[in-house]
């Protein structure tokens, strides 16, 4: 019996390479065929997603025939509430494993495994969802240890199946080390490193394949079985860049996006000065944010990049669909404590334009540029364009060797775009997104107010 798998990962809401994918889907499936997704497909940076809890990106993977999805990140990172409506919402099966409440108690609707026949072959399908538990904590959720849940799933379905396929969202280092290690698994499509294999690989008896990102490639496996066991497979990535879009794929996008924009145009409150956005310069809305990062978290002194703001916006009304166009990132507020002389380097690289200008790709990060770093109003930056010549709190200049506490984010304690940024420690993170500050301070007027005063001074 020969079986076809069409897989895709990492999407990330990309929606419009969906739609190509499913023209290619459509000309590929017969009766024998599976098509799955190892996960972050629902990426919350578009309206779609946002205006819906999630329950778009569902709709378009049922209308492309996809018959199970695992739990990313992505999917995790709005909440458990959000994470619910789209595991319940019945458009397709969601699956992990290993993603429980924090008190252990199970997701709403979310399947740790199931079985599908095709062709007379039944197929136990598991997923796995990464253990990022430093964000899940905050999220009122826990990812335990996949390896042993995996094996709970071979116990419990034991003599009901014949073929076993993981769909991992765990990375291809651990999709690797798990085929080494693991007895029982004979497939995995896999994801999270948006690894973009030319050829499906053999580990030990297991078959892992998984097809890069943004859906620029739909990935396929083809597989003959005998007697219950995989004897041969070939594997291969088509890229869709140059295929025609499925038009009932664009017509439900469109579909999607309008009942979100109205849900979102709902104007929350009104501004009455334009705040002004810029790449380069000092500008008053991330200023705004940083004040903001200081004001909820306990800190000597905040930075922040104004790359994870794309825009400004000017005054009059502000609806929760302005705030995700202007800060897509789902980045959370985040304490850290460094060192004076780190603080001082990375300010010292921020004068520079084309660092500013630097493409600001990292985890988590929805814009294009790294950008200025901007301070909080109890901050002021001496310098004279290419040197950082003081940097003065209330209290005092900031010591090379003294450690502060600082409020960030988790893309700049990282040290995504300014590394010295990463020699810190005692991080702790916030369970809010930092659009969600700007929703919050840009209504009070008295941070609106002291945004607009410069911390950068030249002298």
């Amino acid at each position: 019996m020969n079986i076809r798998i069409l897989h895709t990962n990492d999407i990330h809401s990309r929606f419009e390479n969906f739609a190509k994918i499913v023209s290619k889907i459509k000309e590929l499936r017969n009766e024998n065929t599976l098509i799955l997704d190892a996960g972050d497909f629902n990426d919350f940076m578009r309206v779609e997603l946002q205006g819906t809890m999630g329950r778009a990106g569902c709709s378009l993977l049922s209308m492309g025939g996809y018959d199970a999805i695992t739990v990313g990140n992505n999917e995790a990172f709005q909440g458990v509430e959000p994470l619910e409506t789209m595991t319940s919402s019945k458009f397709i099966p969601f699956l992990s494993c290993n993603l429980y409440k924090k008190d252990m108690s199970f997701i709403n609707g979310l399947k740790r495994s199931i079985i599908i026949e095709r062709g007379g072959i039944k197929f136990l399908i598991i997923g796995t969802t990464p253990q990022y538990n430093e964000f899940f904590s905050l999220l009122n959720m826990h990812a335990s240890d996949p390896t042993e849940e995996i094996e709970k799933e071979f116990k419990e379905n034991q003599g009901k199946y014949d073929v076993c396929i993981l769909l991992s969202h765990c990375g291809i280092t651990y999709d690797l080390s798990l085929g080494e290690k693991v007895k029982g698994i004979d497939i995995i499509i896999g994801g999270h490193s948006h690894t973009l294999m030319e050829n499906a690989k053999e580990i030990n008896g297991t078959i892992i394949h998984q097809s890069g990102s943004y859906g620029e490639h739909l990935g396929v496996l083809d597989i003959e079985i005998k007697d219950g066991k995989i004897v041969n497979f070939s594997g291969e990535n088509i890229k869709v860049e140059n295929l025609s879009f499925d038009s009932e794929i664009i017509e439900e996008i469109s579909k999607q996006k309008e009942i979100a924009v109205e849900v979102l145009s709902q104007p929350l409150y009104k501004l009455h000065c334009d705040m002004w956005h810029d790449v380069v310069e000092e500008n008053p809305i991330t200023n705004l944010l940083a004040d903001a990062l200081r004001d909820v978290i306990s800190c000597d002194l905040s930075i922040i990049n104004s790359g994870i703001i794309s825009g400004g916006i000017r005054k009059g009304e502000v609806s929760n669909k302005k705030l995700l166009e202007i800060s897509p990132s789902p980045l959370n507020p985040t304490y850290m404590e460094i060192q004076g002389k780190y603080i001082k380097e990375a300010l010292k690289l921020s004068l520079q334009s084309d660092i500013c200008l630097q493409d600001g790709k990292g985890a988590g990060f929805r814009g294009r540029y790294l950008g200025r770093l901007h301070v909080s109003s109890n901050t002021t930056i001496e310098h004279d364009g290419k040197n950082i010549l003081r940097v003065k709190l209330k209290n005092g200049e900031i010591e090379d060797e003294k450690i502060y506490k600082v409020a960030t984010s988790d893309y700049l304690q990282r040290g995504t775009g300014y590394s010295s940024l990463s020699n810190n420690k005692n991080e702790k993170y916030n369970p809010e997104y930092t659009r969600d500050l700007l929703r919050s301070y840009l209504s009070r007027e008295e941070f609106i107010e002291k945004c607009f005063v410069e911390r950068w001074i030249r002298v």
